[in-house]
């Protein structure tokens, strides 16, 4: 049995009543529609935003963004690779696919390689989004999160991912 507590913007809460091994058990669930993450990189400088994730403050991090209802994760991450940096992509290939939060969410990270990426335009923020483009080199983004600069789970997922598969070593 479900039962609906609250709905948002991006995301619900649902509490769950079922029986697991027999035993009757009550799970929390907050219910998001997936997102897309984009590893973007020019001239061997990885694209990040700087964005304000309250109550965290600034950080730093991976273009991404929420799944709209009936979109791919591709077409989610070329949209918001391009609203976020003002950049386009010739194409996307699937980097890593990851639950960050297995144990209570449903939510659902998609990391794409980006390639053949091209400035065309400015921002394209949403009403609520302060984000400013960097670009650091990629070597320098590792080591960051080697040393817990960045903790933005997405882009520690993607950057080692793509590192891993390029044997690219700090």
């Amino acid at each position: 049995m479900r039962k609906k507590i609250f709905k948002g913007k991006i995301l619900s809460l649902s509490v769950y009543k079922l029986s697991l091994g027999g035993r009757k058990v009550t799970r929390e669930v907050i219910e998001h529609p997936g997102a897309a993450a984009m590893l973007a990189i020019e001239n061997g400088k990885l694209l990040l935003v700087k964005q304000h994730r309250f109550p965290h403050g600034f950080v730093l991090e991976i273009p991404a963004g929420t799944l709209n209802k009936g979109e791919s994760p591709q077409k989610c991450a070329f949209r918001e690779l391009k609203e976020e940096t003002g950049y386009e992509a010739k194409k996307m290939t699937p980097l890593v696919k990851y639950y960050p939060s297995i144990g209570y969410n449903t939510e659902v990270i998609h990391c794409f390689a980006a390639s053949g990426i091209k400035k065309v335009s400015g921002l394209e923020l949403d009403e609520d989004e302060i984000i400013s483009v960097v670009k650091i080199d990629f070597s320098k983004v590792l080591k960051m999160i080697l040393s817990g600069k960045i903790a933005d789970s997405k882009t520690i997922c993607a950057v080692l991912t793509y590192a891993m598969k390029k044997k690219i070593y700090v």
